[in-house]
């Protein structure tokens, strides 16, 4: 059998072969256009980040304009029940034909939104500080966090800053090694990369890149100091760019400002605190009560602990017993038997 597989190697490549293949582009395309990248200003650098998220915004415009008059008819009084579940379908079709859009745009932009963040990183590990043009979403972080001032028209990016109580200063740039783990999270794969070899630092160039269609990104970690530190760590080469970023471990469930955090561009949080957030929207009876929105894209830290190891032990919630003991069981016991018979016959 061995004799075999060896043969089949030779004569059609080992699988690992056949995806290097298929990343390798990529990374060819990347390198290729950072140099152009690398001679931008900083002003020119955010630009071009804006011109990306603009590209986006355009190429889906026409249906999520469409969506919009679709929900406005189906909250018209005179819109029957028949043309209710017609126009939900429709709602259905232009969601999915609007994330298939995204998907295809994103793979287009891909080089260059890597290039920006890879050069993003470069500019803070050479720099005592990035000077740009101060725009409102600089001034309002300006308000919340140390590591941005203001003077005059100038937002000055410090590049340390505190994350996990430490104080950091940003000392790393990705290595083409990097970009090729970036891409394969990217493509929804799985990266395997030993403890080291700067796995947090490739999971922000997917992160930055999906972040671009302001859907919503997802990073989940295996617990709750992970998930602050590297909101706090990585959050500013987002942040530069125009980016919210927001952990949901800072905050208690069923918040305003739990619901604020999945609002932001980049939510950073443990599975546990996912998962049951997801459990107790399922259990909630008007929309308002919701805190997470539409998944767009999710990065899983620690994979294997994740989806495997705590996937041994189940997420359990429960609702509130309204009245105790008196649950109308006897009231409701025989209709129910007879829906159950008439089911059966």
């Amino acid at each position: 059998m061995d004799i075999v597989s060896s043969i089949i190697k030779l004569l059609f490549g080992s699988k690992a072969d056949k995806d290097r293949k298929q990343i390798e582009p990529y990374v060819k395309k990347i390198t290729e256009i950072y140099p152009s990248i690398k001679a931008l200003s900083n002003d020119e650098l955010r630009a071009h980040s804006a011109g990306l998220m603009k590209k986006i915004a355009d190429f889906i415009a026409a249906d999520e304009a469409h969506i919009v008059e679709l929900k406005a008819k189906l909250e018209l009084p005179e819109t029957t029940l028949s043309e209710k579940e017609k126009i939900s379908k429709e709602i259905d079709t232009t969601t999915k034909r609007i994330d298939e859009k995204i998907e295809q745009i994103l793979d287009e932009i891909l080089p260059e939104a890597f290039a920006i963040m890879k050069d993003t990183a470069r500019r803070f590990t050479q720099n005592e500080t990035v000077e740009v043009t101060a725009n409102d979403f600089d001034r309002n972080l300006a308000a919340s966090k140390d590591f941005v001032t203001i003077e005059g028209d100038k937002a000055i990016y410090a590049t340390h800053w505190l994350a996990g109580g430490n104080d950091l200063k940003w000392e790393m740039i990705h290595y083409d090694v990097q970009l090729f783990g970036g891409v394969v999270l990217h493509k929804g794969k799985i990266s395997e990369m030993a403890t080291g070899e700067g796995k947090t630092l490739v999971a922000t160039l997917p992160v930055f890149l999906n972040a671009l269609a302001h859907k919503g990104v997802h990073v989940v970690t295996v617990n709750d100091y992970l998930a602050r530190r590297d909101s706090e760590w990585m959050g500013p080469m987002y942040q530069f760019h125009g980016l919210s970023v927001e952990c949901i471990d800072n905050y208690r469930p069923n918040s305003a400002e739990r619901r604020k955090a999945y609002e932001a561009n980049i939510t950073f949080g443990t599975n546990n605190e996912f998962g049951f957030d997801y459990l107790r929207d399922n259990m909630s009876i008007q929309a308002k009560e919701l805190v997470q929105k539409k998944h767009h894209f999710a990065i899983v830290d620690e994979v294997d602990s994740v989806l495997i190891d705590d996937a041994r032990t189940p997420l359990i919630i429960s609702g509130p017993v309204p009245k105790g003991d008196d649950q109308m069981f006897n009231e409701y016991r025989s209709n129910v038997e007879k829906v159950v018979q008439a089911q059966r016959r």
